[in-house]
């Protein structure tokens, strides 16, 4: 019965099953089975023959690894497990289809698998065409929501620890990315923005998860008709609220409690009293405050951040953190215990009761009161009972539950708020995140309300499994028989029906002194019968249910507290009390009861019940229990489930350990049984689980078909014909009017018989291969051996040739040998005896010559001894003679001493001293004679002077003695000089002989470092010899990695800054939204629009503003604010307040160069009147240039002198102080003023030579002048007039003398000018030789004062002095960078408009005389008007822009002018802009090109998806951009102009700033046009690239799962092929070459496209498991070869497109190449160099085989792949971004065409254009 290759399944205890080989076969009666386990030990099992039960079979290894379970051909419990095993182990696929389930297992590791270009991957598809994944299921959700206009629900479910909360995540973001809202209005950020939230406070550690939520929550995210998100709305069910107050050993509180506690040392918290984790009883019972890898501070961030984007106010969110900290200090309070635990009270000193109210703002005294009492009323009175310390205990857990649960109920209600929205909801999308069936060593009634929920749901499944069968045979014809399977409903009764478990709990929690022992004994009693409920054996307190999942033994301890949740009203009235608000709002009664959540409009009408009829309610009035509650708000979730369509995923743990890829089959068989996957499996194996549409199923199996049968045209009857062959049982399959059912099993069974027919087949072509190759080889063989043969024979004969040529060589050889030897042994003796003589003579001349040297250094030693001893007897001798002529003159001296005293005391010496007072008496005396008048007077002064001399007499007497005693003074100062000059000289000979052994020293060292320092200098040689060998290379490779890395980050910077233009275009959008909205909103009658000049660019950053006029003031502002929002305005302000600015510094600039401008004119003008004045007289002109001429001529040689002066003095100051790096800085400075100074001279020259020549023209027209007047009377051309001088009238002399005078004064005038001018030039170089000279003095004085410093100090003060003086230099420079650019655009405008009047000037000059007319306007226009040649100007009305933009732009259709000059609109606007710089009318510019900007924009908003509009504007405008470079007069772009062109270059305005916007416009309408081809082409290229057969015959089909027939039967996508999307690229390059595009933004368009078409079809193949196959590598191959063939004939192999397609190419070539061994795994690592490492594990995991002859990868294989890719860099990313767009780049590409050639077409109706 069974085959030699027949696996079977055997339970396990370890492995729960375990597969094993039957090597004997079955016959019936045999009790047993011969097995062969996997590790190839014999195993006997034993067979269960009463129950005639046989091992379950294995599938066939070609069904392994698939996506959906219920494809396989086998389905049962171990064929699942193991399935998900390999996918999970060997392929790390963390999702799996059952049926309509997705199952996932939590990797407990980051994957690369939910960016968003995996979101934007899933979007738009089939579920069954992708890999499984929750964005599958979201995609799936949302398609069916907008086809069928149904509520949508996913259901996420499983144990703690599963990956629920996760896997709901990832399911909004999708939801977000996907259907994000149309008005940005942030609805999705808040909606992600809620999760932070949410897991702060009901998320928290448990033993089995670090992130549990400890709450359920139903999501409602909410949709326009557009199906674009308008908001979301959560609901939420039973908080653990006993978690508050206790937590179970290593586990955590809720994580807000421990955020709030790592974020304490805030100053903003510093008043809540917080301290850390450990010091709080609430938050350190479970022994871990921390969890690893969790900062607790920076989630709290997080949260603070959701909070503030959801709305919540900050005083709201410190209110929130009051709260919390307040709980953590309730928990902490110290209960004093009185009178044996019957009384107890609270210190009023207890610092926690403090913090508590106060944070709370409730009464000290009250609340220290309430909390150890409680009031007891009865009829007649009211009282207040002491409470015993566990009351207290208890009652103040109540008060922290319910404070904390109404907290929570409140964040949940302002987030709702948030998210709240007034547009109306169309329909919505459920994503319910509930907590899994439960079971622990101790369960209490948190676990009994959650396994109860989880009955609910798995009802709800069930039925909505069983209902989804039944529709899919009714749909296809096929007979209905009822399937059974497992009714939950008892289990349910059980608990929520009349006289329950909740029923039985709640009149028991009526009972004044109820408990739960005799709520459990009332279980007993009413229960003990059911099938679901038993009684332990040991305990009386507990009980057990059986649930659909396991059974369950729940404590009855605290069951009716947690259900009662009681709270005194004495506590709640003190907090209702509170001065906070919010505290106080808290705890007010609700009013009103729970809503009922509203449907859309497309809610389902059909309504699904159960199966039993449903369970009347108790009759008794439930008090609001929380099981009642519960109760309620489940009845309401199913209802709403039961409204929409449910999607499941059911979450499954791997292993309690929390580790990464490790499955426990134990774990995971558990909780599938508990989730109802298995049971999936079940119903769907009772069926015809596997199902095959008629095409497939003949495609696969085409050939067990006869030949005959082919021939049939009838699929359906072929495949019928072929099944009753084939299968003898008709039970076994069925015919449906789409597809072909089958029983479990058959699918293999017809696997089997196909291999068996390739097997066969294989067979006969392996023999007939092998003879022929065999034969082949033979003839190889035979006629390689003749070949040999031939060839050996004829190398021996050659051999022996050889051998008879060397003999005879030989001999020669030795005769010339011999003889060499000979005459080599005669030659050797004579060198040597020639040697030997030479080395004799030499030694003997040595010994002569080295006598001689030793007698001469003798004799020159005798030389210098006998030299030295009389030099030394000469200086003895010296030395006494000295000292003899010392003492010699000393007495001498002091002989004359006496002599002089002696004279000096005489009468003699007193008469020499008044040898001059005698002549002033003889003078005195004549006086006297001439002056008797004043006799008196100079006796009476001659008698007093005579007096005063006397007394001097006598002073100086007195100094004569006091001399002696200063002799003896300086005679003693002499002896102690001499002392000390002796000392001195021996203190020198000590220092002579140390300095003399220091030099030795020295001299010695410096021996040493020359030595040192040559062998170091040979070592440098050597290094830099090796340098240089080894520095041409490496600076080759240098060179071009430097070339590689700069073209890299000029690639980043161009991206980063057109992301920025992309950005800038959707903030335009989003502007334009938001004013359409304003406007719609706003229809007050004060209502103004802006005016229509006003241009977008005014919001834009890069926008020049020539002229102020369209720039409004504070109340325009004002009135933008008040129209478009406050929002809008505050954020383009500041960009407004600089345009503003700048518009208005822009403006006072140009009234300035205008003021400079019309003075210049008047000048000119002055100038005109004045050469006009002195050209009446031909004498006066005369005179005046020649006296101009020699004034400058003398000027020119006072300042060459003066500055050559001037120039030395400089140059000799820069020498003396050369050591100074300034003054050559500042020298240089001063030469290059100087040079400037000689270029005026030049210039000055220039001028002269000009003046010289007119004068001489003047000269000779005064001749010619003359020689008329001679003609004319009739005279000889050389007569004279003699007395012409002498007849002259009065007043023309008079005349003559004014003009001289008033030319004498002009002359005069500019000579003191020029004066002045060289004067303040000199002075302005000597105050910089000044200022060079202090700086100098400074950093000498710098200099001293660093040398007084340590070295260090010297360094830093030194580069600090460095610093300071380059960053004065950088900003002087900046300062003179600026003003002479600022000079040199100001000269280069004015040049231009003097030019144009110099030329007009020529132009009226070079008229006939008798054509010339006064200055007159109106002449000047009628002689324009004369020229009939088209200057290629185009004038139009201010009044008629409107009507040109209207007809040019806004309503201009591409086909209109199509048979035009390309990009004509763009030559159009040139000219006419031309005419605005012609005219200086630079408002006009202004406008044209804002209204021209403007209208762009609004043609692109109106054809948002017109490829060929899109790139018919894109030429335009780039044309428009070429046009203004190439006629703006720059040198750069006229390199190709022609003379014509450079003639209508613009003349007045340099619009740089307008070819920015227009270069920014070029980016954003490039941007567009990608994603517009995008759109296009994306629907195409998967159908295109992988799923077409290009090349018949090589895909096969698989069996497929039921994601796979129900997408291929409910969704009908149109096939592309490969042709259409040839046929698309054609079009897209017919229209941009037609509309004139440039050639190189025609290749980036193509590289972008083709980038795009890589990116798409390499992320669907790394998530497609069906395309990953050698069949597909081979068509993949082939359409890229066609695609590259394409871009050959198109001429773009220079567009880097083919470039692009390389990773697909290498995906292809790794699809196709050998996978087994370690020379394929290094030959696909050498080939695979632009795929990733993950995307090369991605697409070996999913490789595929087509048939059971082709091997899979093995794993082994797979970790060889990785462990050689470890050292690359590989990003982690998975996935391309094919909506990423390379930086474009707009060469510059001038226009051959002139603009006088372009004709203007009257379809365009521009008639009111005059052409200029």
């Amino acid at each position: 019965m069974a085959d030699g290759y027949t696996k079977v399944w055997i339970p396990d205890p370890d492995e729960v099953w375990k597969s094993a080989e039957i090597i004997k076969d079955y016959k019936e009666g045999d009790k047993s089975l011969q097995l062969k386990l996997e590790d190839e030990t014999l195993y006997e099992y034993r067979l269960d023959l009463q129950g005639n039960e046989l091992p379950l079979l294995c599938n066939p290894d070609i069904l392994v690894r698939e996506n959906d379970l219920t494809a396989l051909s086998y389905l049962h419990e171990p064929a699942v497990l193991h399935n998900l095993k390999v996918r999970f182990l060997e392929s790390n696929f963390v999702y799996t289809y059952c049926g309509i389930v997705l199952v996932a297992i939590n990797p407990y590791e980051e994957l690369p698998i939910y960016e968003d270009d995996a979101i934007y991957a899933y979007s738009d598809q089939n579920m069954g065409d992708m890999d499984p994944h929750i964005f599958a299921v979201a995609e799936k959700a949302y398609k069916q929501m907008a086809r069928d206009e149904k509520n949508q629900s996913i259901i996420v479910s499983g144990e703690s620890g599963a990956g629920k909360t996760v896997s709901a995540k990832y399911a909004m973001r999708f939801f977000a990315t996907v259907g994000g809202s149309a008005s940005k209005t942030n609805i999705e950020a808040k909606v992600l923005a809620s999760s932070p939230i949410m897991e702060a406070i009901g998320n928290a550690k448990t033993t089995r998860n670090d992130n549990s939520s400890r709450f359920g929550k139903y999501i409602e995210i909410g949709f326009d008709k557009r199906y674009h998100i308008i908001g979301a709305n959560i609901r939420t069910y039973l908080l653990e609220k006993s978690r508050v107050v206790f937590q179970a050993e290593h586990e955590r509180n809720y994580h807000i409690f421990y955020q709030l506690c790592a974020s304490s040392s805030l100053p903003e918290f510093k008043d809540l009293g917080l301290t850390c984790a450990e010091d709080f009883f609430y938050i350190s019972q479970g022994g871990e405050t921390s969890i690893n890898g969790v900062d607790d501070a920076a989630d709290f961030e997080k949260t603070r951040h959701a909070f503030t984007l959801l709305g919540v106010k900050e005083s709201h969110q410190m209110t929130i953190f009051r709260i919390i900290a307040a709980i953590l200090h309730l928990g902490n309070l110290e209960i004093q215990v009185e009178r044996g635990n019957e009384t107890c009270s609270l210190s009023s000193e207890d610092e926690h009761l403090k913090n508590f109210c106060s944070l709370l703002g409730v009464e000290l005294s009250q609340m220290q009161h309430w909390l150890c009492n409680r009031k007891l009323v009865t009829t007649t009175e009211t009282y207040v009972k002491n409470m015993s310390l566990h009351q207290v205990v208890n009652a103040r857990n109540a008060l922290a539950k319910h404070i904390y649960a109404q907290l929570f109920n409140w964040i949940v209600q302002h987030i709702n708020k948030a998210l709240h929205t007034t547009v109306k909801q169309h329909s919505f999308i459920g994503v319910l995140d509930i907590y899994g069936f439960e079971t622990f060593e101790v369960n209490s009634f948190e676990q009994f309300c959650i396994n109860y929920a989880n009955e609910k749901l798995q009802q709800q499944f069930n039925l909505h499994v069983f209902k989804l069968e039944q529709e899919e045979y009714m749909k296809e014809g096929i007979p209905w028989t009822l399937i059974d399977f497992y009714d939950n409903q008892p289990c349910i009764d059980l608990i929520e029906a009349k006289l329950g478990i909740l029923d039985l709990l709640d009149e028991e929690c009526k009972v004044p002194k109820g408990t739960d022992q005799n709520w459990t004994q009332k279980l007993y009693d009413r229960h003990g019968s059911s099938e679901h409920f038993e009684k332990p054996r040991m305990s009386n307190t507990s009980f057990i249910i059986l649930h659909f999942a396991d059974k369950v033994e729940y404590q009855s301890e605290g069951f009716l507290e947690k259900n009662r949740d009681t709270i005194y009203e004495e506590q709640i009235s003190i907090l209702r009390a509170s001065k906070y608000p919010m505290v106080a709002d808290l705890f007010h009664e609700e009013k009103g009861a729970v809503p009922v959540t509203s449907k859309g409009k497309g809610t389902s009408k059909i309504s699904v019940r159960s199966a039993r009829p449903p369970i009347k309610a108790a009759n008794k009035e439930h008090k609001k229990t929380v099981g009642h509650q519960f109760r309620n708000s489940l009845h309401l979730l199913m209802e709403t489930l039961n409204a929409t369509t449910p999607h499941y995923v059911r979450c499954i743990k791997p292993n309690d350990e929390k580790l990464p890829f490790k499955f426990d089959p134990k774990r995971a068989v558990q909780q599938l049984r508990a989730c109802g996957v298995l049971e999936t499996i079940r119903i769907s194996a009772a069926g015809f689980p596997s199902r095959w549409s008629y095409y497939d199923f003949l495609k696969r199996y085409r050939v067990l078909i006869r030949k005959t049968d082919l021939r049939k045209e009838d699929k359906k009857q072929i495949c019928k014909t072929l099944l009753e062959d084939l299968i003898k049982d008709p039970d076994k399959f069925q015919f449906g009017h789409t597809k072909i059912f089958f029983r479990a099993g058959q699918v293999a069974y017809l696997e089997k018989l196909r291999a068996d027919k390739f097997r066969a087949a294989i067979i006969i072509i392996e023999k007939t291969v092998r003879g022929w190759l065999q034969r082949v080889k033979y003839q190889r063989l035979r006629q390689a051996t003749i070949v040999l043969q031939r060839y050996t024979r004829g190398h021996l004969a050659r051999r022996l040739a050889e051998h008879l040529r060397r003999t005879r060589a030989a001999i020669v050889l030795q005769k010339q040998y011999r003889m060499l030897r000979i005459l080599r042994a005669f030659q050797r003796v004579r060198k040597s005896t020639i040697t030997i003589q030479a080395f004799a003579r030499g030694m003997f001349a040595r010994r002569i010559y080295h006598k001689i040297l030793v007698e001469h250094k003798a004799t020159i030693l005798q030389k210098y001894a006998r030299g030295w001893l009389a030099r030394t007897r000469f200086r003895r001798v010296r030395a006494a003679t000295i000292v003899l002529q010392c003492y010699y003159r000393r007495m001498k001296a002091r002989q004359q001493l006496k002599a002089l005293r002696i004279e000096a005391r005489s009468a003699q010496h007193l008469k020499k001293l008044n040898v001059g007072m005698e002549n002033k008496v003889v003078q005195l005396q004549r006086k006297i004679d001439e002056q008797n008048k004043e006799y008196k007077l100079l006796a009476s002064a001659h008698s007093s002077e005579m007096e005063k001399l006397k007394k001097e007499l006598l002073q100086y007497q007195q100094s004569q003695q006091g001399d002696g005693k200063q002799l003896v003074s300086l005679q003693e100062e002499m002896r102690h000089l001499r002392l000390e000059l002796e000392r001195a000289h021996g203190e020198r000979k000590v220092v002579e002989d140390s300095h003399e052994q220091e030099k030795d020293l020295l001299r010695k060292r410096i021996s040493e470092l020359e030595e040192e320092n040559a062998l170091l200098k040979q070592e440098k040689e050597e290094l830099n010899s090796r340098i240089l060998c080894q520095s041409e290379d490496e600076f080759a490779r240098n060179a071009i990695e430097e070339n590689i890395q700069m073209k890299k980050e000029l690639e980043e910077e161009r991206s980063r800054y057109q992301n920025l233009v992309k950005e800038y275009s959707g903030l335009e959008q989003r502007y334009d939204n938001l004013r359409d909205e304003m406007t719609i909103v706003k229809q007050s009658p004060g209502h103004r629009r802006n005016p229509s000049n006003q241009s977008s660019l005014e919001s834009d950053s890069n926008n020049p503003s020539i002229s102020s006029s369209e720039i409004g003031d504070t109340e325009d502002v004002i009135q933008q604010v008040e129209e478009i929002g406050m929002e809008k305005a505050a954020m383009d302000m500041t960009l407004f307040l600089k345009l503003q600015k700048r518009v208005r510094e822009l403006e006072l600039e140009r009234k300035r160069l205008q003021t400079q401008l019309e003075k210049k004119e008047q000048e000119s003008k002055k100038s005109q009147v004045i050469e006009t004045k002195t050209m009446t007289s031909e004498q006066e002109d005369f005179a005046y240039n020649s006296l101009k001429r020699q004034e400058l001529e003398s000027e020119n040689k006072k300042l060459k002198n003066e500055l050559n002066e001037l120039r030395k003095a400089i140059a000799d100051q820069a020498t003396q102080n050369n050591s100074s790096s300034n003054v050559q800085d500042s020298y240089n400075l001063l030469l290059s003023h100087l040079k400037v100074a000689n270029e005026e001279l030049e210039v000055r020259k220039e001028e002269v030579l000009i003046l010289r020549s007119q004068i001489m023209k003047a000269a000779q027209q005064k001749d010619t002048g003359k020689n008329i007047l001679k003609e004319r009377e009739g005279l000889p051309r050389n007569a004279s007039w003699p007395n012409s001088d002498k007849h002259v009238d009065q007043e023309d002399v008079i005349e003559a003398y004014q003009g001289m005078s008033e030319t004498n004064r002009l002359l005069e005038a500019q000579l003191q000018d020029q004066r002045r001018a060289h004067e303040e030039e000199i002075e302005a170089l000597r105050n910089k030789l000044d200022a060079t000279q202090e700086e100098l003095h400074k950093q000498q004085e710098a200099s001293l004062q660093s040398l007084q410093l340590s070295p260090g100090a010297q360094v830093e003060f030194g580069l600090q002095q460095e610093i300071t003086r380059l960053t004065n230099e950088n900003l002087d420079l900046k300062e003179i960078v600026e003003k002479l650019e600022k000079n040199e655009k100001k000269l280069k405008k004015q040049l231009k408009i003097y030019m144009k009047k110099v030329q007009d000037f020529e132009a009226s000059q070079t008229m006939p005389p008798a054509e010339r007319r006064p200055h007159d306007s109106n002449m000047q226009v009628a002689v324009q008007r004369k020229e009939k040649e088209f200057q290629g100007m185009l004038e139009y009305h201010n009044e008629d822009e409107p009507l040109l933009i209207r007809n040019l732009i806004t309503e201009l259709k591409p086909q209109a002018v199509s048979a035009t000059v390309p990009c004509l609109p763009a030559y159009i606007l040139c000219m006419c802009i031309r005419h605005a710089d012609y005219i200086n009318d630079d408002e006009k510019v202004h406008s044209l090109l804002t209204s021209t900007i403007n209208g762009i924009k609004k043609v692109l908003k109106k054809h948002p998806g017109d490829f060929e509009m899109t790139s018919f504007w894109l030429a335009n405008t780039c044309r428009l951009l070429h046009c203004l470079k190439q006629y703006s007069g720059d040198e750069d772009f006229a390199t190709q102009n022609t003379p014509k062109q450079n003639e209508h270059c613009l003349k007045n305005f340099d619009l740089i700033e307008y070819r920015q916007v227009l270069n920014h416009l070029s980016i954003q309408i490039y941007q567009h046009l990608i994603n517009i081809a995008q759109g296009i082409l994306h629907p195409m290229i998967v159908s295109a690239m992988l799923e077409n057969e290009s090349i018949q015959g090589l895909s096969g089909v698989k069996s497929m799962g039921y994601r796979k027939y129900i997408s291929k039967s409910s969704e009908s996508v149109m096939s592309y092929g490969l042709d259409d999307l040839i046929h698309q690229l054609n079009m897209f390059h017919s229209i941009m070459c037609d509309q004139g595009l440039d050639p190189e933004i025609v290749q980036q368009v193509f590289r972008q496209i083709f980038y795009m078409i890589n990116a798409v079809a390499l992320n669907n193949l790394l998530l497609r498991k069906d395309v990953c196959s050698w069949s597909t590598g081979m068509q993949l191959r082939f359409n890229i070869s066609q695609l590259e063939e394409w871009l050959h004939g198109k001429n773009l192999q220079q567009s880097g497109a083919a470039q692009t397609l390389v990773p697909l190419i290498q995906a292809a070539q790794l699809l196709q190449l050998k996978k087994k061994t370690s020379e394929d795994a290094e030959a696909i690592c050498s080939l695979c160099t632009s795929l990733t490492t993950q995307q090369i594990v991605k697409i070996l995991n999913l490789y595929t085989p087509v048939n059971e002859f082709e091997e899979r990868v093995t794993v082994a294989f797979i970790r060889d792949i990785q462990k050689q890719l470890e050292k690359r860099n590989d990003s982690p990313q998975l996935l391309l971004d094919f909506k990423h767009i390379f930086p474009v780049v707009f060469p510059f590409n001038p226009s051959s065409i002139t603009m006088d050639s372009i004709h203007l077409p009257a379809s365009l109706n521009l008639d009111f254009l005059n052409k200029v």
